[in-house]
């Protein structure tokens, strides 16, 4: 599948498992996520953990051959003691969504013909907790802005990232993701934990002009970068043992290590990193300028979702290789 747009080029959308993706981000020196609009974005154990290495390991030990460093985790970016005031919902009759054609897992057509994917069950899950009858319209992505403009929907849930640009056109929900940055390692050389001072020397493979490589040149400066000009030549060089760890975006990533291209070779090293000042302020859904009463609502049902454990139930539905 061919890759549409890219974030550091000026792109509004954020990526998906199958296209190559350059919006992520890290953290100064942490592994802590970036809070967006004040609140707390966690990442969350949840039940069945994958293997890690001893508790008792160093932070910068190595695991044990074949096994993946982190557990299952599910990003959170709502905060329980911010909670959203419920609006007068009484105002709402029928949402129309909509979203894009082919951008899988967040957005697809289904074995039945119909919308399916991540943004289409969580939307649904927001009419359910709304109460109120919604549609889902897929359209062709350049076509969604426009369309919302023109009232042929009402909200768009498309994995769009939130621009500048894109908030003058368009009003936005609080996030409902980000695409974290991370590290991969060979599966006999996993870190529990990554830190500037741990890769000191390493050889660091990034994609060439990426928000990835601007991020390494500000924080990871002991390290030996090496840029490749795309994500096969990165994912290759790693496999191969040329470089010691990539670092990119870690949906795209987490695909990667779970499918057949990458030969079962290599697995996350140490946690996710999250920064807006490299790469933006996450994904929202899109409402029409001025209309708060929608925007107000869906913020209202994110957060509702989220602490019913029906976010969690869904993020683990579809990535199986959790990015965080």
């Amino acid at each position: 599948m061919p890759l549409k747009s890219i974030i550091s080029s000026g792109n509004d959308r954020l990526p998906s498992a199958i296209r190559t993706l350059l919006a992520a981000a890290g953290l100064s020196a942490g592994l802590v996520l970036a809070a967006p609009s004040g609140a707390v974005a966690q990442a969350q154990p949840v039940a069945k953990p994958a293997p890690s290495s001893s508790p008792n390991s160093a932070p910068n030990s190595l695991a044990k051959p074949g096994v993946e460093a982190a557990p299952q985790m599910v990003p959170g970016f709502w905060d329980p003691r911010r909670r959203p005031e419920r609006p007068d919902l009484s105002r709402l009759t029928v949402i129309r969504f909509l979203t894009e054609t082919d951008y899988p897992p967040f957005n697809f057509t289904g074995a039945d013909g119909n919308p399916a994917g991540f943004n289409v069950d969580l939307a649904r899950a927001l009419c359910d907790e709304i109460k109120v009858s919604c549609t889902i319209q897929m359209r062709r992505f350049e076509t969604l802005i426009d369309a919302i403009t023109s009232n042929k929907g009402d909200a768009i849930i498309a994995s769009l990232a939130v621009t500048p640009q894109l908030r003058a056109r368009v009003d936005f929900t609080d996030p409902y993701y980000r695409a974290p940055a991370r590290f991969v390692s060979r599966r006999d050389a996993v870190m529990r934990e990554v830190r500037p001072e741990f890769l000191e020397g390493k050889k660091v493979g990034v994609i060439a002009g990426s928000a990835h490589e601007a991020y390494l040149k500000a924080m990871f400066t002991d390290a030996e970068l090496h840029s490749f000009p795309n994500d096969d030549a990165l994912r290759s060089a790693l496999r191969r043992g040329e470089v010691d760890f990539i670092f990119g975006d870690a949906i795209s990533l987490a695909f990667w290590i779970n499918g057949t291209d990458s030969d079962n070779c290599c697995a996350f090293s140490g946690g996710p990193f999250v920064e807006s000042r490299y790469f933006g302020e996450g994904v929202g859904i899109a409402v029409r300028k001025g209309n708060d009463l929608l925007r107000q609502a869906l913020n209202w049902a994110l957060f509702r979702v989220w602490e019913k454990g029906r976010y969690t139930d869904l993020w683990l539905h579809y990535f199986s290789v959790s990015p965080f």
